[in-house]
């Protein structure tokens, strides 16, 4: 039988037309080598060798390349050859992430592979200039989220401060290449840190998502009013996907925050969820995250989860970034925008088009583009004159 060809879709590159969530993940991988996270080759290598729904495959393919990556770096730094071992580093850590993700939640490899993913990356951040930190912030019951500080080289001694999460299945090491990566270029500090449901806090201490994010973006908030290098009049917080629906919650309910992104429009988790049952192509993800024994649990523990009456009490200035041909959908946008203006929320709606491109989800397929909406719109917001940066090549 012939198969089916990849195709260039409104939202991106679609490697395999009978493989939607494969294609999608896929997608989010090559989407990141332009920021550092991978070799548009290696992707495509990887790419050839998978087969279809095999997730023994997909694990296999991208550990291979990442390992590969690994030592690299290693053997580079061996060398006195800095620049291509961060380089090496920082490919190998987003090949693990994505090798990772379609594992069951509590396959000892998930923790293994993402321990590897921290790794590469911690090697990367650490030889930075200024060398980044590695950091747990205190949280719970004596439990702490994982986080990296990443300090600016132009952003002076005190510097404002974007307090960047992922969503249901994006954490901090992938944060680099969607948000840390644009923010230190614009003079801002970045805290990536791991809520609960995502990263570490969910695989090493066992923390299920929440719905009132505001507590653990106010334990990263409380961590930083403790630095002397932090402008503390400036943070910001940012959510790329479910994390648009944590952040929105955050900014309203957590008056220090200065302002607020939205990376993806989320109205109602609960409503969007109640027609999806075990066979959805994420329901091992969205129960793990959630703490639940299986998607009727996941749904009904997700009643709360809605900016209905909690939208309006946002008192700092709102970007809403979303792909117009989000492959998830783009019915939410409008909802959480409207609802903004009605209540006096200072709001900025941006939808990006299939002709420029970054019209996926949260802008898979040109995450620089992404990038580059979100942290020039915060830069004004913050009143940095990026003119008046010092910039280097690359």
């Amino acid at each position: 039988m012939q198969q089916p060809h990849s195709v260039y879709e409104p939202f991106g590159w679609h490697h395999w037309p009978e493989d939607f969530w494969f294609s999608y993940q896929f997608r989010r991988g090559l989407g990141e080598t332009q920021e550092g996270g991978g070799a548009v080759s290696e992707v495509f290598q990887a790419g050839s060798k998978i087969i279809p729904g095999d997730r023994e495959s997909w694990f296999k393919e991208w550990t291979h390349i990442a390992d590969r990556n690994d030592r690299r770096g290693d053997e580079a730094l061996g060398n006195g050859h800095l620049r291509t071992a961060m380089n090496c580093w920082l490919r190998a850590a987003n090949y693990y992430r994505e090798a990772e993700f379609w594992l069951d939640g509590h396959d000892p490899r998930r923790l293994a592979t993402y321990t590897l993913c921290e790794s590469a990356s911690a090697k990367a951040f650490t030889r930075f200039t200024p060398a980044a930190e590695v950091v747990e912030i205190p949280y719970e019951n004596g439990t702490t989220l994982p986080a990296y500080f990443i300090r600016s080289a132009n952003g002076g001694d005190r510097q404002p401060v974007l307090i960047s999460v992922g969503g249901l299945d994006s954490f901090k090491d992938e944060l680099w290449f969607m948000t840390g990566r644009g923010a230190v270029q614009r003079g801002m500090s970045v805290l990536l840190v791991d809520g609960p449901g995502q990263g570490g806090a969910l695989r090493r201490h066992k923390l299920p998502t929440r719905y009132d994010y505001e507590v653990p973006i106010g334990a990263c908030i409380d961590w930083l009013e403790r630095r002397s290098d932090v402008d503390t009049s400036r943070i910001a917080v940012s959510g790329s996907s479910l994390g648009g629906y944590y952040a929105a919650r955050a900014a309203s309910m957590e008056p220090r925050l200065a302002a607020c992104i939205s990376h993806g429009a989320i109205w109602d988790i609960h409503a969007r969820w109640k027609v999806r049952d075990d066979s959805h192509g994420l329901a091992g993800h969205m129960t793990w995250v959630f703490g639940a024994k299986n998607m009727a649990e996941a749904t009904e523990i997700a009643k709360p989860f809605t900016l209905d009456g909690v939208l309006e009490h946002m008192k700092c200035p709102y970007l809403i970034i979303h792909g117009g041909h989000d492959v998830l959908g783009v019915e939410a946008v409008r909802t959480v925008y409207d609802y903004a203006v009605k209540h006096g929320v200072k709001a900025t709606l941006r939808l990006t088009t299939e002709e420029e491109t970054g019209a996926e989800h949260c802008q898979h397929d040109n995450p620089t583009l992404g990038q580059e909406l979100m942290l020039d719109w915060l830069a004004d917001v913050f009143g940095i004159d990026q003119a008046a940066l010092a910039f280097t090549p690359g």
